[in-house]
């Protein structure tokens, strides 16, 4: 659903530019509205929450997937944890859907999905891994990356079950909000990936902004 957002970048309390390939780790306290810009389009931004005073307690693809009785993620969509509770609610969203089941790249998925020459490429998983030993005072580890939103990225379900992978549905400007419904972690890998069409095969900078409100 297609929902355009009141707020205006000029008045954020926080802002930063993530360049393709990069990461982000950054609590968003509870009430506060994020938003995750695509610059110039049909990029994807893997992204993991978890509640900021117990990371035991984070996104859960399957609770969310079963409370939404929706496999994608638009304005309206809350975040449940493995713990049944919200996290996050988007409050608007000017691209429409957003992937929940697609995963995240990994040198490992690289090498089985593409080609053994692969294997040696960035991935997603290794931008989580070197955010949360960059990040120790939240007390993380590789035990700890589970299920990911790929933002923007374009996962369609076949009619037999299974997932492609197609060319993304964001465009320059497109955008997701979300409010926090507790202190939540954010954890964003501007994915990197060069081997299918989620990023039009050309990786780009996205943006974050806060909002206290």
């Amino acid at each position: 659903m297609i929902k355009v957002s009141p707020r205006h970048a000029d008045n954020t309390i926080y802002a930063k530019t993530i360049d393709a390939g990069d990461y982000w780790m950054h609590v968003v306290e509870q009430g506060q509205t994020l938003r995750i810009l695509d610059l110039e389009g049909n990029q994807a931004a893997d992204t993991l929450f978890y509640n900021a005073h117990d990371v035991v307690e984070r996104y859960s693809a399957i609770d969310t997937i079963r409370e939404q009785r929706n496999v994608y993620l638009t304005a309206g969509s809350d975040l449940i944890s493995n713990h049944g509770n919200v996290l996050l609610e988007i409050i608007a969203d000017t691209c429409g859907r957003h992937d929940t089941l697609g995963g995240a790249c990994a040198t490992e998925s690289n090498t089985v999905r593409y080609a053994l020459e692969k294997k040696c490429m960035h991935a997603c998983r290794d931008s989580w891994l070197l955010a949360v030993a960059e990040y120790p005072e939240f007390d993380m580890n590789k035990r700890d990356i589970t299920h990911n939103i790929n933002f923007f990225m374009n996962v369609p379900v076949t009619e037999e079950g299974g997932l492609t992978f197609e060319d993304g549905i964001s465009d320059a400007g497109k955008y997701v909000e979300l409010t926090a419904k507790m202190d939540v972690i954010a954890l964003v890998s501007n994915c990197p990936q060069l081997n299918n069409p989620c990023n039009a095969y050309n990786p780009t900078p996205i943006e974050v902004l806060i909002w206290d409100q």
